[in-house]
């Protein structure tokens, strides 16, 4: 459910506490409790599944029946979604999670409190662990950030939302993505159709992040005047990134080799991302991925940040950390 967030919202909420343990949080603001408990309740029943707590709504109010100490827990769920519908327009399941987690309670996140907050034209967002957080100071303080982990953990839609961000405050020119095309043996004459129609499908998950950031129509348009390119590994050979922030995801099947030539072309005011799952190599032989390597190697410049992810930082369904952390144990 979206609500037109160009409105004033009233987000004074009040909350009255009862001796039979239930605490109302009262809304002034129609529109804005409709935005947080859900279309059908769907918001609110989700957070009374995660937190075991009875949630009900009544006329312009919340009302909470637990412990005294689960009360104050979900009291604090409902200011966080109450700040995020604002923000966002609407409430996603990861934010209802989000709502109790000690990472994000700990950082208080309400609205611009919060500076390593990513605003773009569709959403703002936050960082949901740690290392997200350390990562997206990375992105925006390092020349080159080569990052590792499971899939889920935020690698590659964090760094598209902050360089989308600089381009869109001019801050560079372009944005130029890319990725091995291992499936394709980089073979891509092969392919029918253009450069763009051939890579295309290997470049899907950074369309994905673009279009859930921006308008489609808008990011098409980028793409047709060159702001943002689509570059298969094999074509940066040769070149000089200049006023760019430059992405290599699936970096973990690259060789050395590869990975040297696209970190050295970066440029004049330009900002590389090199992203992978150590986990999912698709190179005929594992020992030929350059990921490893290249982090051991450049970890001691103070130009490069290399961060690690692991399974507690993913922010997917639930489920994919436990899958994730599953298979860590098995290949341990």
């Amino acid at each position: 459910m979206s609500i037109n967030t160009k409105k004033n919202f009233d987000i004074n909420l009040k909350f009255v506490y009862s001796d039979n343990n239930t605490l109302s949080v009262i809304f002034h603001d129609n529109d804005l409790m409709m935005g947080v408990v859900g279309e059908f309740n769907k918001n609110l029943k989700e957070l009374e599944k995660i937190t075991k707590s009875e949630l009900y709504s009544r006329g312009n109010s919340i009302l909470i029946k637990s412990s005294p100490n689960k009360n104050e827990l979900v009291k604090n769920a409902i200011q966080f979604l109450v700040n995020q519908f604002i923000n966002n327009g609407n409430i996603e399941n990861k934010d209802i999670r989000s709502s109790i987690d000690k990472f994000m309670i700990n950082e208080k996140v309400k609205n611009q409190n919060v500076t390593d907050i990513i605003k773009t034209p569709k959403k703002s967002i936050i960082p949901r662990s740690e290392k997200q957080k350390e990562y997206v100071r990375a992105l925006r303080q390092s020349d080159i950030v080569i990052s590792a982990g499971p899939a889920g953990t935020g690698k590659t839609f964090l760094a598209v939302a902050v360089g989308l961000t600089m381009l869109l405050e001019k801050k560079i020119e372009r944005i130029i993505l890319s990725r091995p095309a291992v499936e394709a043996g980089e073979r891509l004459g092969f392919l029918p159709g253009d450069m763009k129609e051939k890579v295309d499908p290997y470049l899907r998950p950074l369309y994905d992040s673009l279009y859930d950031l921006f308008d489609y129509e808008k990011i098409q348009k980028m793409i047709e005047i060159g702001d943002i390119e689509i570059a298969p590994l094999a074509f940066m050979r040769g070149r000089t990134l200049k006023n760019s922030f430059a992405i290599l995801d699936e970096a973990q099947n690259a060789t050395d080799t590869q990975i040297k030539m696209f970190l050295t072309r970066i440029g004049e005011n330009s900002k590389i991302v090199i992203n992978g799952d150590p986990s999912q190599i698709d190179l005929p032989n594992k020992n030929m991925s350059g990921l490893d390597s290249s982090k051991k190697l450049l970890s001691h410049l103070e130009e490069i940040s290399v961060i690690d992810f692991d399974h507690s930082d993913v922010v997917r369904h639930p489920l994919v950390s436990k899958i994730v952390k599953a298979y860590s144990n098995h290949n341990d």
